[in-house]
């Protein structure tokens, strides 16, 4: 076993002209939920195919749980289970029957086989359907039927391609669960556009665009790296003689005062809110709020805001 559930070394992938993915050098560690997140056409497909040996490198190579898969190893596909960001099944058969024949392929013995399809049933929901044929299940369900596919014959890592894109919120949430859920009992990879996915459930994040690695990092640290330097004020209404709907008497010397001072860079008012944009964060928190309260004011809110993955990832792929 390697140190890493997943090893990439200057993987390349050209197609003529085209630089779909150009030296990618990664390490996933074993037990993380790795999200591999880039707009459309950034190369997460070319790399989730070169991973599982369903493309040949221009270059490089790669590793899952320390057995290289880009040599057409056949060995290397007990070590992952994957599913494209389109699974097909056969609309006739039943989950039960389909893992079934999923087993037989992986040439699990009958005993095994027929207590691990129970068990996956369990684990992705799909217990009480099993009997109902795949051709009337809903997006969501088809996505779980094809993790419990992908983890039939207990790999430890776990490679899944745009697993939500296709999905309604309902069907969101409930691949999403199930991919917390399994968080330490098996490396979870998977690549997606949809940055709250990413946010919810990742603890390692890459970035990826035009073919190219920006960076990694763990999830908390990526907004630490990036702040937002911007400070939300609310005004408390039930203090004042208007309602909600109506726009709050902020002092009209207020903002003036504001965009007054030199470490302030931008103040936006929304109704009840204020967002303040400073360049100097350390003295934004000394100087800011007793600016405020000399306009005699009464707020429900302050706080400094940490920045969302979305504003990190415009600001990183710009």
């Amino acid at each position: 076993m390697s140190d890493a559930a997943i090893r990439c070394e200057g993987l390349t992938r050209h197609y003529g002209d085209v630089v779909a993915l150009q030296d990618l050098d990664l390490s996933v560690p074993y037990g993380s939920v790795f999200g591999f997140l880039g707009r459309n056409g950034a190369g997460k497909t070319t790399t989730m195919r070169l991973l599982v040996g369903l493309g040949h490198p221009t270059a490089g190579r790669a590793w899952i749980a320390g057995v290289e898969t880009t040599n057409a190893d056949s060995h290397a596909r007990e070590k992952f289970g994957y599913l494209p960001q389109d699974p097909a099944f056969y609309a006739w058969m039943t989950p039960r029957e389909y893992l079934d024949y999923a087993g037989r392929l992986f040439g699990m013995p009958d005993a095994d086989r027929k207590a691990r399809i129970e068990e996956m049933l369990e684990l992705v929901g799909l217990k009480d359907a099993a009997r109902r044929k795949i051709g009337g299940f809903s997006g969501g369900m088809h996505q779980r039927l094809g993790i419990a596919q992908a983890l039939l014959h207990r790999p430890p890592v776990l490679l899944l391609d745009e697993p939500t894109s296709a999905l309604d919120p309902a069907g969101r949430y409930e691949v999403l669960d199930l991919l917390d859920k399994l968080r330490g009992a098996v490396t979870v990879f998977f690549s997606t556009h949809i940055l709250a996915d990413v946010e919810r459930i990742c603890d390692t994040i890459a970035i990826i665009q035009k073919g190219r690695l920006l960076l990694v990092a763990g999830r908390d640290e990526l907004r630490e790296r990036y702040p937002l330097n911007t400070a939300v004020l609310e005004l408390d209404i039930a203090s004042l003689a208007v309602s909600a709907a109506e726009r709050p008497p902020w002092p009209e010397s207020l903002i003036p005062a504001l965009q007054a001072q030199p470490w302030i860079t931008g103040v936006t008012q929304d109704k009840a809110v204020l967002r303040v944009v400073v360049n100097d964060v350390a003295h934004g928190k000394q100087a800011l709020l007793p600016l405020i309260l000399q306009q005699n004011v009464i707020l429900t809110r302050y706080e400094w805001v940490r920045p969302t993955l979305e504003e990190i990832f415009l600001k990183v792929s710009a």
